[in-house]
C-alpha cells in the first residue's frame, strides 16, 4: 500500500516513520509512505501558501493554488488512482470501520491542514473527502495523519507479529467492543491479584469472562459525560 502525505512540515514525520513496527513495514516494502511539501508548489519569492480570509476573521487560510497543485502532482505520479482525504474539523469521524476500509486501498493521499484550515475550493476542486480524528483542537493535521497511517498500517498483512492481534483489538470484529482488562506477571502486584479465572486453565470460561468484561467496558465508555451531556462538541481541525 502507498500513502502520500501532503504537508507544510515533512520533517515532523522522520522518527515516526522510521521507528517500531511501521519502520520495519516500510523497510520490508509492506507499506510505502511518501512526503511532499506544499511549499514546493507555492509561487513567488516568499513561497506564500496562506492568506487572510475574505469577509474578515482571525487567522489565515491555506490558499487553493499551492495545495491543489501539490495534490494533483502527487496523484499523477505513479498508479493506482488515489483516494484523497483532507484532515479537517468538519470531516467524517475516524473510527475502526473507516480504518479497515482504508486498509483495503492500494493508495491513499492525506492532506494536512494548518492555520485556520483550507479554502473551501480545495475540497471541491480535488473532489476530496474530509476526515477528523476527534472533537478537540490540534495545531495542524500532521499528528492526525500519523494516527491514520499507524491505524491503517497495523491492519496490513505481515505488519504485526501475530496476525490475530488486530482482530482481537478494541473496536474490531462484528460487535465492535472495547477490549477488557488484561494481566501479566506478577500474579500479585501491591495487593492487587490477577483474577483467579485467568489462572484456571479453563479456556471456555476465560473466553466468556473476557467477553463479559469487554461488554462492561464498552457500556462504561459509551455512557455520556455528565459535564458535556447537554452540549454539542465542536470537531477538531485535524
Amino acid at each position: 500500500m502507498r500513502i502520500d502525505i501532503v504537508t507544510l512540515f515533512p520533517e515532523m514525520f522522520a522518527s515516526f516513520l522510521d521507528g517500531s513496527l511501521l519502520g520495519a513495514a516500510r523497510r520490508a516494502g509492506t507499506i510505502d509512505v511518501r512526503l511532499t511539501d506544499i511549499r514546493d508548489f507555492a509561487e513567488g519569492v516568499h513561497r506564500q501558501v496562506d492568506d487572510r480570509p475574505f469577509g474578515g476573521g482571525p487567522g489565515m487560510l491555506l490558499m487553493p493554488g499551492p495545495v491543489v497543485s501539490c495534490v494533483e502532482a502527487v496523484r499523477s505520479a505513479g498508479s493506482p488512482e488515489a483516494r484523497t482525504m483532507l484532515l479537517t474539523p468538519g470531516g467524517r469521524p475516524l473510527d475502526q470501520p473507516l480504518v479497515e476500509e482504508l486498509a483495503g486501498l492500494e493508495r491513499l493521499v492525506l492532506v494536512c491542514g494548518r492555520y485556520e484550515g483550507f479554502d473551501a475550493r480545495i475540497a471541491q476542486t480535488l473532489a476530496a473527502e474530509e476526515v477528523s480524528i476527534g472533537d478537540y483542537v490540534l495545531s495542524g493535521g500532521e499528528v492526525a495523519a500519523m494516527v491514520i497511517v499507524d491505524a491503517v498500517a497495523r491492519l496490513l498483512p505481515g505488519v504485526l507479529g501475530h496476525e490475530e492481534s488486530a482482530a482481537q483489538d478494541s473496536f474490531s470484529g462484528a460487535d465492535r467492543l472495547v477490549e477488557g482488562p488484561q494481566y501479566t506477571r506478577p500474579r500479585e502486584f501491591r495487593g492487587l491479584p490477577v483474577p483467579e479465572i485467568l489462572l484456571s486453565g479453563d479456556h471456555g470460561r476465560i473466553a466468556t469472562w473476557r467477553h463479559d468484561q469487554a461488554v462492561a467496558a464498552t457500556v462504561r465508555r459509551n455512557q455520556p459525560s455528565p459535564i458535556h451531556s447537554s452540549s454539542q462538541p465542536q470537531r477538531s481541525p485535524s
